[in-house]
């Protein structure tokens, strides 16, 4: 078949293009603005890194992780449009002129440029404060507690709660520092494609294992070279008996300190890391601790084992240097049990403990299970007013105001410390500080754990803190010449007896 008077195909240039040449495509002019954008961006936000007094940890998700990404993708799109339009001059096709056509005598142009130029600074400056706002809210309570709601949501309530309201999450969970930073990122991505595919565990598990070292971040503001003597400690319980008999115990708290020019360590801070370093095995939990290892300030070393402990298992499980957060492991997310939250209520008059066996009653709403929260708002205002309806008909009448404050106190702690729908509750996230509803303290301090040469870490409980003081009702206070502890119920011996063992967050004695 004759292919005459067809069209030649065209004849591919024989001269190689420019860089310049190749550069004239759209694509690669897009890159070129996208690279430009974020490079402005990068550089923004170092200098805001650089000049703050209080650098976030947070800032390097954009000046070091997403405007890098974009930079990046810019600098693809401007090599794969060179590439494409190199191919069209191959094939002969034309690309854009070197410099556009302008003519400002024409009106229509004169709008066009104006508008694209207003465009372009609008956009520099928009791109800039708008990932400052977004660096500045990534950096905020309310994006760690509240953009996975459901997640999140024990966490950031109970927050809201504790003494460390006014600390942001990031202060403690990432800190300053590229290296942490990078290690809390990469965690992040793995929660958040858990969120996402709705696999993450109900409750979070805890502890957290990658949390980073107390030393980087408590002590920041929490010196505890400047710890020493001890503290009074005030604890007003109610008993859940008719009359609500209300209870109070004084303890001297001999808090001590660690730091050797100001005397030999001594008390509960002994265990700091300035003069003493304690080094321990336990399981996931932490709850079981079958040997520590102790190494002073000269050097001398003791390892102590739990009564039973079998070496190999030991050599097995993970080893952990002792920091703050081995007792005050819940310092923020504190679920406080109903018994003390209840206790405290009361304590501070926002329940009548006039009303008959309102301890009793509220603890037992509080501990009910429920499925739903809403489930346990309706639970309790309907069950505690039919309590005193059916068992005390005149206290109902007479005291509805009184009842019904009780009520709205009993469901705001359920809604601040019970967490149903992420199966969060007391009973979930185990509080080392002190050893009255967890093994807390005794988990080491149990009489034990004995070394080779004999030494056993002491159960007494003198060495942390002394009694002054018991009162119970309207009697006046025993003061005590002898540190020893009355129990309202007389157990015989208690020093075979953890308080844990009896005390499990529901109703006391």
């Amino acid at each position: 078949m004759s292919n005459a008077g067809a069209p030649a195909p065209p004849t591919p240039p024989a001269d190689s293009p420019s860089i310049k040449r190749l550069f004239r495509n759209y694509i690669s002019l897009i890159g070129l603005a996208l690279a430009a954008v974020s490079l402005a961006n990068i550089i923004f936000l170092f200098l805001i890194d650089v000049i703050s007094k209080r650098p976030s940890p947070y800032i390097g998700i954009f000046a070091y992780m997403v405007m890098p990404a974009f930079l990046i993708l810019g600098l693809v799109l401007i090599v794969s449009g060179m590439w494409m339009q190199r191919q069209r001059h191959l094939r002969g096709v034309a690309g854009l002129p070197r410099f556009p056509v302008l003519d400002l005598n024409n009106p229509k142009q004169r709008s066009t440029i104006a508008f694209f130029t207003s465009a372009i600074v609008l956009f520099v400056m928009l791109s800039a404060v708008g990932s400052y706002r977004a660096y500045e809210y990534t950096d905020s309570v309310q994006f760690c507690g509240q953009l996975c709601h459901t997640v999140m949501h024990p966490e950031f309530t109970t927050h809201q709660a504790s003494p460390h309201a006014r600390v942001a999450c990031v202060d403690c969970h990432v800190g300053a520092g590229a290296s942490w930073y990078v290690r809390s990122k990469l965690s992040g991505t793995r929660q958040v494609f858990k969120t996402i595919l709705n696999t993450y565990p109900r409750p979070i598990e805890t502890p957290v294992r990658d949390l980073r070292p107390a030393q980087e971040t408590c002590e920041q503001c929490h010196w505890p070279r400047k710890f020493w003597g001890a503290q009074l400690k005030v604890i007003n319980t109610f008993s859940s008996d008719e009359q609500n008999t209300p209870r109070q115990l004084q303890m001297l708290i001999k808090t001590g300190g660690g730091n050797p020019e100001l005397g030999q360590a001594s008390g509960i801070h002994w265990h700091m890391n300035i003069t003493n370093i304690i080094t321990y095995a336990s399981d996931a939990k932490r709850q079981n601790i079958p040997y520590v290892h102790v190494q002073d300030m000269k050097g001398n070393v003791r390892e102590y084992f739990a009564q039973g402990a079998n070496p190999a298992d030991i050599a097995k499980m993970a080893k952990r240097r002792m920091d703050c957060v081995d007792c005050h492991n819940r310092p923020t997310h504190i679920y406080a049990p109903p018994d003390r939250s209840v206790d405290d209520s009361m304590a501070a008059r926002r329940m009548d403990a006039s009303l008959p066996y309102l301890k009793q009653q509220a603890v037992q709403v509080l501990t009910a299970g429920y499925k739903t929260t809403p489930e346990a708002m309706q639970a309790i205002a309907k069950n505690i007013p039919a309590f005193y309806q059916e068992k005390y008909p005149q206290v109902a009448a007479a005291k509805q105001v009184q009842i019904q404050a009780a009520v709205a106190e009993v469901q705001r702690i359920f809604a601040s410390t019970v967490f149903p729908e992420m199966k969060v509750d007391w009973r979930t996230d185990p509080d080392n500080l002190g050893h009255y509803y967890f093994p807390g303290c005794f988990r080491c301090h149990d009489g034990n754990h004995a070394s080779k040469d004999g030494k056993v870490i002491t159960k007494d409980c003198n060495v942390c803190h002394t009694v002054l003081s018991q009162s119970e009702g309207t009697a006046p206070a025993i003061p005590f010449t002898r540190a020893a502890f009355n129990h309202p119920i007389d157990l015989g011996d208690l020093t075979a007896v953890n308080c844990s063992d009896c005390h499990t967050g529901g109703a006391g004695p």
